[in-house]
């Protein structure tokens, strides 16, 4: 490649690292075509990039994002699966084919600046997916007013209960 070229993948790295919520460092040397195909195909579907980049272009263009702190993990071949909004959906589908593939390893990955080592990584992909979490808020958070409805209730039929009992404890 010459220096141009650097520079314009550099720029768009360093742009699309800027804007990403999680990245993950990943191992793919073992893994032939196809199966590399397979992984970039199912990461796509779920709207995550996935990139084969040289350590040193990667290490350029991670400067001054929160996926700086990666640059320790750059050696040998590394692809980089970067998301913008959900981290759990790279998770699973990284572990899952980690299980199918054993060439496959996540080295690290990186959520909004903070490390996260393979055994979190790992914890994360058994999470529920983000629509499944966020069901599950909205329906705890629909029993607080139900809760607080019932409550409300409740006091005026304890005292008219009480205004009850003390009008038959005079009669």
């Amino acid at each position: 490649m010459d220096r141009k070229e650097k520079e314009k993948i550099i720029t768009g790295l360093k742009e699309r690292l800027g804007k990403a919520c999680g990245t993950f460092l990943v191992d793919y040397q073992g893994l032939n075509v196809d199966e590399l195909t397979k992984l970039r195909r199912e990461l796509r579907k779920k709207g995550i990039e996935f990139q084969v980049v040289k350590n040193r272009l990667l290490l350029i263009a991670s400067q001054d994002t929160e996926a700086d702190i990666l640059r320790d993990y750059l050696a040998g071949p590394c692809a980089l699966a970067i998301t913008y909004d959900d981290v759990v959906t790279p998770a699973k589908v990284l572990t899952k084919f980690m299980q199918d593939y054993e060439a496959l390893e996540i080295k690290i990955g990186q959520i909004n600046g903070k490390l996260v080592e393979l055994s979190a990584i790992k914890r994360l992909a058994q999470l529920p997916s983000k629509e499944v979490l966020l069901s599950q808020l909205l329906f705890s958070l629909s029993g607080v007013p139900i809760s607080f409805v019932r409550l409300l209730s409740e006091m005026p039929r304890r005292l008219i209960n009480v205004l009850e009992a003390i009008k038959r404890q005079k009669a």
